[in-house]
């Protein structure tokens, strides 16, 4: 395991906390550092697994910063706006029906429609005005002798 720069151990553990997988971190150190460096190595630098038990507390500090600043600029990528994505819905569906594409134009409004009645969200009511109460069932359990006939009227 080849000794690495901070500026690369930095771009490593920011990755990680951007929660990129150890391959594609890999990836991208050879194409930005020009330096080969495997899965494995790259996984020493993530203190959330089992490899990455030993890191310092200088980059687990880093790496939870990230993590948290990470997740909460989630509402600045513009694709995780729902205005956005109807946006770019509506323009597809423009230009597939421009092509004269209908199935095409179809599958795209279909989608706009999943996406504003909120299938890809997880809401969970919490007014219980809302939730439907449960429909009372009775079950009547009965034994029946097997000796008895029921065709001979005994």
């Amino acid at each position: 395991m080849a000794a690495l720069k901070d500026e690369v151990k930095l771009f490593i553990v920011k990755a990680l906390a951007c929660f990129d997988t150890p391959t594609q971190v890999a990836h991208a150190v050879k194409e930005e550092f020009g330096i080969e460096v495997s899965r494995q190595q790259v996984a020493c630098y993530d203190p959330n697994c089992h490899a990455g038990r030993g890191l310092s507390n200088k980059w687990c500090t880093v790496f939870s910063d990230t993590r948290t600043k990470f997740r909460e600029e989630v509402a600045e990528i513009p694709i995780a706006s729902r205005a956005f994505r109807l946006r770019a819905l509506a323009r597809m569906a423009q230009r597939a029906e421009g092509m004269r594409n209908i199935a095409l134009a179809v599958q795209v409004i279909e989608q706009a429609a999943k996406e504003v009645g909120d299938m890809y969200v997880n809401k969970n009511k919490s007014d219980p005005a809302d939730q439907q109460q449960p429909t009372p069932v009775q079950i009547i359990i009965g034994v029946k002798d097997a000796a008895k006939r029921d065709d001979t009227g005994s």
